[in-house]
């Protein structure tokens, strides 16, 4: 297996992952909010949530293919939060802006 296929893998990963918050109306994907629309601090907390798992399957995917995690600053961190934040764009566009005007 080359080295730059589960980096492609990752960023498409990443990409799907940050938009999901946003494209679904469950709570954490399974149940339904009570009042039929889920609030957008839900939507920040599962969009966190999905940043800490990509994150997680990335370490293992290190792990697996150098043997041991390199590791990492704070400047890391902040980089692939504000690139995970980017990723999530088109979710965010489609669901407060887009979607309005689909439903008219």
């Amino acid at each position: 297996m080359s080295a730059s296929l589960p980096v492609w893998v990752l960023l498409i990963l990443a990409l799907i992952a940050a938009n999901l918050p946003w494209l679904s109306e469950r709570i954490l994907f399974v149940y339904p909010p009570k009042s039929g629309v889920k609030p957008v601090w839900i939507r920040l907390l599962e969009w966190l949530l999905m940043y800490f798992v990509v994150g997680l399957i990335a370490l293992g995917l290190e792990q697996k293919l150098h043997g041991q995690p390199h590791s990492q600053d704070w400047e890391f961190y902040a980089v692939n939060l504000f690139l995970f934040l980017v990723f999530a764009l088109p979710g965010f566009i489609y669901r407060y802006d887009l979607k309005s005007l689909l439903d008219k």
